[in-house]
């Protein structure tokens, strides 16, 4: 009598079993094998920006665009000075405060300076002819005239002759030193300065004079003498 139990499966269930079983395990060996991806296997806009790991994808592998968007971005947040590119800031308002007023105080030293050259370089001086004119010499800050006038007169004479010239009789002692300079030679008789010896009666005073070589001496105002102008350098 046969034993009761569970039957045993015919070989041909056996071998579709079999087969089913290897079908199975295939997929899921392939699909092991292909958990594995690179870009190229992912269609365009496939994959939402969140189910990327960052820097999982290289910036070479992203569009002109999503790099600026990504830089846009990342500047939403803290931007540190080594992130700065200097270039392409403008000029901080203070710093052009600053670099305009040392332009002004350049150029009011260099006006200066421009006037200073000017200055000595210019036949004018706040409207007034500057200089020696010819026939003078510069001596004590002043110009002299380099020789006795042609005609003699008298003191009073003389003084109001060198002030119709813008200038006065020189001062006794400077005239004694202007006679030592080389080439200047007083007139072989005295010659008038502008200091008073001695006073008597209006109309009688006696004058200072010069004679060579610069001897000192004085004589009546009303003789007549030979005299030079001190003319100043501003007329």
């Amino acid at each position: 009598m046969p034993r009761q139990g569970m039957r045993l499966p015919s070989p041909a269930l056996a071998i579709a079993l079999l087969a089913l079983f290897v079908t199975f395990g295939g997929t899921v060996y392939a699909a092991g094998q292909r958990a594995k991806l690179d870009g190229r296997a992912i269609r365009v806009k496939s994959l939402p920006g969140n189910r990327l790991k960052p820097g999982s994808v290289a910036a070479n592998r992203l569009s002109p665009a999503a790099l600026a968007m990504l830089g846009a971005t990342q500047a939403s947040g803290p931007v540190t000075g080594a992130e700065v590119d200097e270039l392409s800031l403008g000029q901080v308002p203070e710093a052009a405060h600053a670099e305009s007023a040392d332009s002004a105080l350049s150029a009011i030293e260099a006006e200066t300076a421009l006037s200073a050259l000017n200055a000595i370089e210019a036949s004018k001086v706040n409207g007034h002819e500057a200089g020696c004119l010819p026939g003078t010499e510069a001596f004590a800050g002043a110009c002299w005239q380099a020789s006795a006038s042609e005609t003699a007169l008298s003191a009073p004479a003389a003084a109001a002759s060198c002030a119709a010239q813008g200038g006065t009789l020189p001062e006794a002692l400077q005239l004694a030193a202007f006679a030592q300079r080389p080439g200047v030679t007083l007139d072989k008789g005295d010659e008038w300065s502008s200091e008073m010896a001695s006073y008597t009666s209006p109309g009688i005073f006696s004058v200072v004079t010069v004679s060579a070589p610069a001897e000192v001496a004085s004589t009546a105002s009303t003789n007549a003498r030979k005299f030079r102008c001190v003319i100043p350098l501003l007329r």
